[in-house]
């Protein structure tokens, strides 16, 4: 009976007997083996990634998933200039069993920002510009993928270009889902900063305390560099940013391991969010869509019951008063601001069990 179960397992696993003179592991080496784990094989699948031509200069995108006929659904990332792309490979192959997921690095960010000249892209980076983009984009979507509709998702940043179009262009969409949705930034800002002193003197963290009462009153207005960074470096350390996580890091060595990125592409996230920031930080500290209530197409809210970083109780309260033809919000209890890796499992059944039906059958 032993014998047999060896001879099996050797039948199943023939390779591992050539393990010792495997090539050295190297990053290269990673990222080929989560590029062939992740290939889309299926025969009506879809798997590009590509430049193209939007807003008048170079952008990319990838496009993927295992059924061309499944609905698609374009990720709006957030920063401003904080790519998904990269990251994507940690959450993103279960959806593409539902949708054709897009992954778009915007204008000033990842690889776009390294196929344009980034004098020429600074005067360029307003919200008007990039909210013109995302409208470009999905008219690109719909008109190549041959679809009458498709599905949004934004996430922080790129939840301030996603409801705008939600509301000025409902009829393009089977509906919005806001993650980490900016709603009202001046008074996202101010419960951030709140959150982090009151857990810094709850600490004792006399050093956290005494800058983040450095840059008080906070927000104060539009939001400088110095003090957002300030506050951000805090609120991150007491889980704003990543629940039970004093740090970051962990999603960013992620980009490293990416299938999608060269290390060109890697240098090129610092240096696209330091010119993104410098030009839209005070539009993203200063956006306020509490105002905006009707929307006529569906709207589905995902909310991190941790985040600071933008306020999930901010949001809440907003969507109380939101009236669209369905809309829901959908707490995830273990996450902050980033629960497609802090909760990726709930978010695959809520995106399938939630927002796919909104397709109808007809999307197949």
């Amino acid at each position: 009976m032993r014998k047999s179960l060896a001879a099996a397992t050797l039948l199943l696993f023939p390779l591992c007997a050539h393990a010792d003179s495997s090539p050295p592991f190297t990053q290269d080496r990673a990222r080929k083996i989560i590029a062939d784990l992740q290939k889309v094989v299926t025969k009506n699948g879809i798997d590009e990634q590509k430049e193209i031509a939007l807003g008048g200069i170079k952008q990319w995108i990838t496009i993927r998933g295992r059924d061309r006929d499944n609905p698609i659904l374009l990720f709006l990332h957030g920063g401003p200039a904080a790519p998904e792309m990269p990251t994507s490979w940690t959450f993103q192959n279960p959806w593409e069993d539902y949708f054709t997921v897009v992954q778009w690095d915007q204008r000033g960010a990842g690889k776009t920002y390294n196929a344009n000249d980034p004098k020429k892209i600074a005067p360029t980076l307003t919200a008007a510009r990039m909210e013109k983009d995302t409208e470009d984009l999905v008219q690109y979507l719909r008109k190549t993928y041959h679809k009458k509709k498709i599905f949004v998702l934004g996430h922080s940043w790129g939840s301030l270009l996603g409801i705008t179009l939600a509301h000025n262009h409902p009829e393009w969409l089977y509906a919005y889902i806001g993650m980490g949705q900016m709603i009202d930034m001046q008074a996202s800002e101010r419960d951030s900063y709140e959150a982090a002193l009151a857990a810094a003197r709850a600490a004792h963290d006399t050093k956290a305390v005494k800058e983040l009462e450095g840059i008080a009153p906070y927000p104060g207005g539009p939001v400088t560099f110095d003090k957002i960074n300030i506050e951000r470096k805090w609120s991150v350390k007491y889980g704003g940013l990543s629940w039970n996580r004093d740090s970051y890091a962990y999603y960013y060595r992620a980009t490293e391991l990416s299938p999608d990125y060269t290390d060109a592409d890697l240098a090129a996230i610092d240096k696209g969010s330091l010119l993104s920031l410098s030009h839209l930080l005070p539009t993203f500290s200063t956006f306020d869509y509490s105002h905006v209530t009707d929307f006529k197409c569906p709207i589905i809210i995902f909310n991190g019951r941790h985040d600071e970083t933008v306020s999930a109780k901010v949001t809440a309260a907003w969507f109380a008063h939101v009236h669209a033809p369905v809309k829901k919000l959908v707490w995830f209890e273990h996450s902050a601001h980033m629960m497609q890796i802090e909760e990726p499992g709930r978010v695959l059944v809520h995106l399938v069990e939630d927002v796919r039906p909104l397709a109808g059958a007809s999307a197949k």
